[in-house]
């Protein structure tokens, strides 16, 4: 069995330098016509024949009027933002209930991502003192206090481009970066890089700084090359102790052969600048299947590479494998069975495990403390258990938010922590 030199016990210091509107949704309070922004997933239905737009075939060919429901699938996007028209020849009356032409809009879903707060504010007002004041030095003295040795830092790879990043993000992520090497190593903290945004975006997600929810990432060898040119820029620094090419490729947008080689490719940057520094190699991620099983397509690449680590992320949500669970036990046994099995699984084959990102949140609704306070027993129980590892997601949600709603709650580190949800 390989092991790291130390095991990582850290959080993820989500939704700072890389925005997740969920984390602080006020981020976007300010921003005109919010519910716009780019990425949001309209649909559009006829008053008159009650039938949606929607794109045959997925996108890429013809947009259809006579969808007798509203597609969640078939997108379809703008080429260019110079031209648009309409096959109508006269309009008198938009307001008109009879006119084929007028449709209502409803708001299906929208991505509240680095990309959309950026861009909807614009060049000139885009100013980014959330990332001086959401995330500062204390944070990382409450961290260390906590008794955790590391932290996880998400970025963009728009940081590699400071000071003249390209539009729309904006300049000042890179000092902030510089002080958050200064203060982890204030407090006794090792710090691992999450590439988490990418160009051309290797998920659908707004934590990828997605635009639209298009995945072009490993499309050209233009968007690999640019990446792996941020890497090289995030290397060349020291006290990094670990270094994520890249954070959940999704299935299928990102296909295996292209990751085994930008992920080959990215170890031989990391080793040019140095020989100690992990290289994390996280698994690709989906939500069609019930378990996190894409690690095991990466074993003999993991095993090939010295100090390479494969990072899994077990979250209990999202997967339908835990909505049918209806009591605490259920969970915990799927905990130490499933998830210890397929850590066990990674660990006996000869790489570094890294749970990079899990939290408290189920599916049970009205859960007691000492509920959670099991659960969490369970995971640590378990997750600790790794070779190189585990990461909580996330340390810090705004305020107002966790106030207004328990959902949150079991997702932020600061406040499990401090209310005695989790005991370390």
């Amino acid at each position: 069995m390989i092991m790291a030199s130390f095991r990582v016990k850290g959080v993820n210091l989500g939704g700072w330098l890389v925005t997740e509107g969920w984390i602080k949704p006020s981020l976007f309070d300010a921003i005109p016509n919010n519910h716009f922004l780019d990425g949001t997933s309209l649909q559009f239905k006829s008053v008159t024949t009650q039938k949606y737009l929607c794109a045959e075939f997925g996108g890429g060919t013809i947009i259809a009027a006579d969808c007798a429901i509203a597609s969640t699938w078939g997108q379809f996007r703008a080429k260019n933002e110079k031209e648009v028209t309409a096959d109508v020849s006269d309009v008198y009356n938009w307001f008109d209930d009879n006119d084929p032409t007028v449709f209502s809009i409803t708001i299906n879903s929208k991505l509240d991502g680095e990309f959309q707060v950026t861009n909807g504010y614009g060049l000139d007002q885009a100013s980014k003192e959330h990332w001086n004041s959401f995330i500062v030095e204390d944070d990382f003295k409450f961290i260390a206090k906590s008794g955790l040795n590391a932290v996880r830092i998400p970025v963009g790879w728009w940081t590699a481009r400071d000071p003249y990043p390209p539009a729309p993000y904006v300049a000042g992520s890179l000092q902030v970066l510089d002080n958050a090497f200064l203060w982890a190593q204030k407090y006794g903290l090792k710090i691992i890089l999450d590439l988490h945004a990418t160009p051309g975006c290797q998920n659908s997600g707004a934590h990828s700084s997605a635009r639209d929810g298009t995945i072009e990432w490993g499309k050209t060898n233009e968007t690999i090359q640019q990446t792996l040119d941020v890497i090289d820029f995030l290397t060349a620094r020291e006290s990094l102790y670990g270094i994520e090419l890249l954070n959940e490729p999704l299935v299928p947008g990102v296909d295996i052969e292209t990751l085994v080689k930008y992920y080959k490719a990215g170890y031989e940057v990391v080793r040019k600048h140095c020989s100690r520094v992990y290289v994390i190699l996280c698994s690709r991620l989906s939500f069609d299947v019930h378990d996190t099983h894409w690690a095991m397509e990466l074993l003999s690449l993991a095993n090939s590479l010295r100090r390479s680590v494969i990072d899994v992320h077990f979250y209990s949500y999202y997967y339908c494998v835990f909505r049918d669970m209806d009591t605490v036990q259920q969970n915990i046994d799927y905990i130490k069975t499933n998830r210890a099995s397929q850590l066990d699984h990674i660990i006996s084959n000869g790489p570094l495990a890294y749970v990079g990102e899990w939290s408290a949140k189920w599916f049970l609704k009205n859960s007691t403390k000492e509920e959670y306070q099991q659960f969490t027993k369970a995971l640590l129980e378990v997750y600790e258990k790794a070779t190189f590892g585990w990461t909580f997601w996330t340390y810090k949600i705004e305020e107002k938010y966790l106030e207004e709603s328990e959902d949150l709650k079991p997702w932020c580190f600061k406040w499990m922590i401090q209310n005695g949800y989790i005991n370390l």
